[in-house]
């Protein structure tokens, strides 16, 4: 069994660089800082965003108002009226509004609207959320909608970040 004495860190410790030893060192003169001016001196460096007395970049830009919600959910909607071109009493899936070119972004989770065009069939849809309107036209046609639930990709990336 070993002692304490014997034990030794696993960490490899890097020699720290001793500037303006002489020529030798391969950091003497200079000290590594390059020839004369500002950058040269104790305390010379400018703060970040300094563009030499011009107005800077930051200050030049409109302020942003209010703030953007992180929780905010984005849904490609779906009118009633677009739903026509499916067979009667058909289950329409997320899949088949895909199929059909009726969603524009996959990623997003689908909202049914009853805005726009009038349901002339009966089906049965499955989708993530839905409107009162939409669902009433929908139930007015004999069909049924099911909502599924929305993905949590949002939570688990705050968990992530948290971590």
């Amino acid at each position: 069994m070993s002692s304490l004495l014997s034990l030794r860190s696993n960490v490899k410790k890097r020699k720290r660089t001793r500037v303006g030893r002489g020529a030798g060192s391969g950091h003497g003169d200079s000290s590594g800082r390059g020839n004369n001016g500002q950058k040269k001196r104790a305390g010379g460096m400018r703060r970040p965003g300094f563009e030499g007395g011009q107005t800077p970049f930051s200050r030049l830009m409109p302020k942003l108002r209010g703030f953007k919600n992180p929780n905010k959910v984005e849904y490609s909607p779906v009118n009633t009226g677009s739903l026509n071109v499916f067979e009667n009493n058909s289950k329409v899936t997320i899949a088949d509004l895909i199929e059909r070119n009726l969603i524009s972004k996959k990623t997003k989770p689908v909202k049914l609207l009853g805005g726009k065009g009038d349901l002339e069939k009966t089906l049965e849809i499955t989708v993530h959320k839905a409107s009162a309107s939409a669902i009433a036209a929908v139930e007015a046609k004999k069909g049924k909608v099911h909502l599924l639930e929305l993905p949590k990709v949002k939570e688990e990336a705050k968990t992530e970040e948290v971590k």
